[in-house]
């Protein structure tokens, strides 16, 4: 039979054993979590934006943007059909106010062009022939004007939804009006143009025309003055 202090030896070796199993165990916990927590801490936070990238667009409650359709996309104030419309309106009434002849009849020359617009005040006094003076001579020449318009940029698009003004545009637009007089031509008179439109009635109206700049009034193209 084993001696007691043998037995004593005997546990006190198991302790050991077993109190480094236990410590092994420890360690290689330690590890194997603190390489979770490393890989964790390394990866990138994730982001979401929006599809189409207007991470600065003003959003509604739902993550919209403020103006959006159903599948997020902010509308123009304008399509592009809507600009070109109001681009031609712009130019076919001053073409039309810088092309007459001699023979025109002022009261049925202004009509079609007043039709353009939306009955301005202003617009109906300079939808005019020459007078005066000025148009005697132009008899006396057989005078005519032919003009043409070209929009060159758009300097303002506005939508008044609060007033409910409806849509303007308000472009830069080169004239030309090439003069002649008894069929031969005496120059070109090259003019920039403020010329504003809005919506009504089913269609763009012309609402204000102002000079923009000096231009070169009575300057021949063809001279290149």
């Amino acid at each position: 039979m084993e001696s007691p202090a043998d037995n004593k030896r005997t546990a006190a070796l198991a302790l050991a054993i077993l109190g480094l199993l236990m410590v092994g165990a420890l360690v290689v916990l330690t590890v194997f979590d603190g390489d979770d927590e490393s890989s964790d801490a390394g990866e990138p936070a994730v982001t979401s934006t929006p599809a189409d990238g207007n991470t600065g667009a003003s959003g509604s409650s739902d993550g919209k943007p403020s103006g959006s359709d159903a599948s997020g996309a902010v509308k123009p104030i304008l399509t592009q059909a809507e600009a070109a419309a109001a681009h031609q309106r712009m130019t076919e009434y001053m073409v039309g106010i810088n092309t007459y002849t001699h023979t025109d009849e002022s009261a049925a020359w202004a009509e079609p062009l007043l039709a353009l617009t939306n009955g301005d005040p202003q617009l109906k006094q300079d939808t005019a022939l020459p007078t005066g003076k000025a148009w005697a001579t132009c008899v006396a020449t057989r005078c005519a004007s032919r003009g043409t318009a070209t929009v060159l940029r758009d300097a303002m698009v506005a939508d008044d939804l609060v007033r409910g003004g409806g849509k303007t545009v308000s472009s830069l637009v080169e004239v030309k009006a090439t003069r002649s007089e008894d069929g031969k031509e005496t120059g070109t008179e090259t003019n920039s143009w403020l010329v504003t439109v809005r919506a009504g009635g089913g269609s763009w109206q012309v609402s204000s025309v102002s000079l923009f700049g000096l231009g070169n009034v009575g300057a021949s193209d063809q001279a290149g003055e």
